[in-house]
């Protein structure tokens, strides 16, 4: 008699696998460590991180299709955000996994 286990399905691993891809990369990280303080305009978030404004829109882009990050527009610039707290108790939980 084998182990019953109780996966989750096919395309909700997949969705999982692509979700935490995002999380691979430490310019993303970075982006969403400063996205923690508040909301940014892509000039402050690239000035905190002393990255180009190419740069950081490219990993911006990134960030929304995973949907970790929204923007608002407020006038003629973009406010991005972290997207939930969901993305604050990830990073939150996973700096404290490092830390012990």
């Amino acid at each position: 008699m084998g182990i019953q286990i109780r996966l989750p399905v096919e395309d909700e691993m997949y969705d999982l696998a692509e979700l935490f891809k995002c999380f691979g990369d430490s310019t993303r990280i970075r982006i969403l460590c400063v996205l923690l303080e508040g909301e940014f305009c892509v000039n402050d978030i690239a000035e905190a991180l002393n990255m180009t404004q190419s740069a950081v829109s490219h990993q911006l882009k990134l960030l929304k299709q995973a949907k970790l990050i929204e923007g608002k527009r407020d006038g003629k610039q973009i406010l991005y955000s972290l997207a939930d707290e969901h993305v604050r108790s990830i990073i939150n939980i996973g700096l404290e996994h490092i830390e012990e």
